[in-house]
């Protein structure tokens, strides 16, 4: 019973895997995010590599994560955007996830809503604080 319900679980993941892919090369728009939990609170990074794996461009990945998730929830132009009046989320990485998107799980400044969380940029270490504007 346990060898069938591996098996099975094999042909639906890759099923799914292989519906992801005709979606996007169909132009679906595509939001990051799951309804169950896939990985680990903290892990969730793990998903541009699986997405760029199965056909998405990095580019693409990010912008699911940021604009596409944003107009999804029905917040565009809040959050997923720089911009005068957006809520300021955003981190920043050592090296280009255009390049090589599992940077995206590196994380080494985190920035929310203008204050900053967390920096281990330049061999500085900061917990929290207010960024002067």
């Amino acid at each position: 019973m346990l060898h069938e319900s591996i098996e099975k679980e094999k042909k639906l993941g890759r099923l799914q895997r292989e519906n992801f892919r005709h979606a996007y090369q169909s132009g679906a728009k595509m939001a990051f995010g799951t309804d169950s939990g896939v990985y680990p609170h903290g892990d969730n990074a793990k998903q541009f590599a699986k997405m760029v794996e199965w056909g998405m461009k990095p580019a693409d990945a990010i912008q699911a994560a940021t604009i596409n998730a944003a107009a999804l929830i029905g917040m565009p132009g809040k959050i997923g955007v720089l911009a005068p009046g957006s809520y300021a989320d955003l981190i920043a990485v050592s090296g280009d996830p255009l390049q090589d998107v599992t940077e995206l799980g590196r994380v080494q400044f985190v920035m929310k809503n203008g204050q900053l969380v967390k920096n281990e940029i330049g061999g500085t270490r900061a917990a929290s604080g207010q960024l002067s504007k």
